[in-house]
């Protein structure tokens, strides 16, 4: 999310492996995947990488937070989705220990929520807001090496579940050279297979990973990085497209279906060079402009499942759905929960 991290209240030809489609959740959607992301976890980075570790609200009710745990399970059982994103910060989860290990107390309590999203049987993306105070890795900040540290541990803890997606980085941007930013992702990949041979990976590019900017700008480099062993299986292009008039995933109207200009475009991209797509950040206001446009653009999607493997909404989690604009969030009523009008209209799998 481009700009409310801050707030709290804020050419290959391989063929590609995937995994095959949850019996049952999101099938008749088209696209494999359908979800949300739940965020809390990453409140209190601002969009240059520096964090307020005072401002993390874990999306766990025991924690002080919402009950993001509840609000998966929902999810899951009423809606038939099956996948969801957990952002967190780089510096949360090694306490601001540039280099460290990752913090047992932090750690901890982030892999409460990871557990509890696998409890639900869906997919379970692991997603980290890793720019450090402002600094790119690579190109004058953290070097590669300690990233990959990060992405070592991670992985090692997770290697043997089949259903964690790795999504190296949320929203890379001004990175001054695509090329070295390519050679860090090759680098984290790497070590990540070195301990988890088989799970997704998500490969993010400059410019917030625009699906607009992909396939001229970012994507020829990152169709580069491979696996060990030379293959791209399971190696995802990672993308982002709100649908506001600057893009910015603020505004509650929505002006635009990104179909033209930033959808189809893709698609052609990826279908010429055999590889997917997945669409791990998109969103609006509980708007009518919002319901007409986003529904447009996901079914899009749904109509070209061979190159896009689904998408997943922004955000529920430890937002407050009656003072955040994109807010996914659900509202719990006894033991039922009620979704929100976005929910309903775009995210919904069919009846």
């Amino acid at each position: 999310m481009i700009s409310i991290l801050f707030s709290a209240v804020a050419v290959a030809s391989a063929v590609l492996a995937f995994p095959a489609q949850l019996e049952g959740q999101a099938a008749a959607a088209g696209v494999q995947f359908v979800g949300v992301n739940i965020a809390g976890f990453d409140f209190g980075c601002s969009i240059q990488g520096a964090c307020d570790l005072t401002k993390a609200v874990p999306p766990i009710s025991s924690l002080g937070g919402a009950d993001g745990i509840g609000q998966m399970q929902h999810f899951a059982k009423d809606d038939g989705m099956n996948i969801f994103r957990l952002p967190v910060g780089w510096q949360y989860l090694v306490n601001n220990k540039l280099g460290g290990t990752l913090d047992s107390g932090n750690f901890g309590r982030y892999d409460q929520l990871v557990q509890a999203c696998l409890k639900t049987g869906t997919y379970c993306m692991i997603d980290v807001d890793a720019r450090w105070n402002g600094q790119i890795i690579g190109q004058g900040g953290p070097t590669n090496a300690q990233f990959t540290s990060l992405w070592t541990q991670i992985a090692t803890k997770y290697a043997s579940q089949e259903r964690i997606i790795f999504g190296v980085v949320n929203e890379p941007h001004d990175v001054p050279d695509i090329d070295k930013w390519a050679d860090t992702v090759q680098e984290v990949v790497s070590a990540v297979r070195a301990v988890a041979k088989k799970q997704m990976i998500a490969l993010p590019g400059n410019d917030w990973t625009s699906a607009q900017a992909m396939p001229t700008k970012s994507g020829p480099a990152l169709l580069k990085v491979k696996n060990p062993d030379g293959s791209f299986d399971n190696l995802i292009i990672d993308v982002h497209k709100y649908l506001d008039s600057d893009n910015s995933g603020t505004h509650t109207e929505c002006t635009t279906d990104n179909i033209s200009n930033a959808f189809q475009p893709l698609a052609t991209w990826l279908k010429a060079n055999n590889r997917k797509a997945i669409l791990s950040e998109t969103g609006g206001g509980n708007t009518d402009s919002c319901k007409k446009y986003l529904c447009q653009q996901l079914n899009f999607l749904n109509q070209n499942p061979d190159v896009f493997l689904g998408y997943i909404g922004w955000s529920a989690g430890s937002f407050s759905s009656a003072t955040y604009e994109l807010s996914e969030v659900p509202t719990k009523n006894g033991n039922s929960w009620t979704d929100s009008a976005l929910v309903k209209a775009c995210f919904m799998k069919p009846k």
